[in-house]
């Protein structure tokens, strides 16, 4: 049932559509209603030089794709960076229940995806424990069945902190709303080669802005700036990523 009623007499009536709100769209809009209302959002920023991802990826991606079945993505660095990030700041990776805080010393990282009926975050479990292949089959066979609306319930439940990616459909940038009763979500956006300084000189870069949006009541301003700089700082140099330091 709506939780309003329908508006009066509107005057263009004739040159307008009517019509119900799916189950989904009606529940996707629940929860960002109950995300703002339960908890204090605030987003912080930051971007990052994706050069070397970008220079690894170059190098590497036809011997990963022949040796593993699966393409050498981004998503992978971001859930590996974002681990260590949470490994750092874990009251990112807790949640509020009542009066109590809950640690989860365990990373089940959501992945926000596109299926054919809207956006759908399946959950990656225990992601700290899995190699880049790992992530990217995983993430890989997420989508894929998202498009064609297998993915179950308890694919979608159970995450500790969820990442959503806006740049593949072109965004610059944006605020993503918390994935209650989580208490931190990362944006990720898309690549664009812009001008930068390095050693006093202006040189072009391919650069992503990244956003991290918390919940004030656990998180201070300062640990979710320090937890996107622990990000930038793996994807920067992604060798200690690989080299787990």
């Amino acid at each position: 049932r709506s939780s309003r009623a329908p508006s009066g007499p509107r005057p263009n009536a004739a040159r307008e559509e009517r019509v119900r709100m799916t189950p989904l769209r009606k529940r996707v809009a629940e929860r960002l209603l109950q995300a703002q209302s339960n908890a204090a959002l605030l987003t912080t920023f930051n971007e990052v030089d994706m050069g070397e991802v970008m220079a690894l990826r170059k190098k590497y991606n036809d011997k990963f794709q022949a040796k593993h079945g699966v393409k050498l993505g981004f998503m992978s660095f971001f859930i590996r960076a974002s681990v260590e990030a949470l490994k750092a700041f874990p009251q990112i990776n807790a949640e509020i229940d009542g009066e109590d805080v809950i640690f989860k010393h365990y990373y089940d990282i959501g992945v926000a995806v596109s299926g054919s009926r809207g956006l759908v975050v399946p959950v990656v479990r225990d992601a700290d424990k899995m190699s880049l292949a790992d992530l990217e089959k995983t993430v890989g066979d997420y989508g894929g069945r998202a498009r064609n609306d297998k993915l179950t319930m308890a694919d979608l439940t159970g995450g500790t902190f969820t990442i959503t990616n806006g740049g593949i459909f072109g965004s610059m940038l944006s605020t993503p709303i918390l994935n209650p009763p989580q208490t931190g979500i990362l944006g990720m956006h898309n690549i664009v080669e812009r001008p930068v300084a390095r050693d006093g000189q202006v040189v072009i870069r391919p650069i992503m802005y990244i956003a991290l949006t918390y919940d004030h009541r656990l998180v201070d301003g300062r640990e979710a700036v320090q937890f996107l700089v622990r990000v930038k700082e793996c994807i920067e140099d992604p060798e200690r990523l690989l080299l787990d330091i």
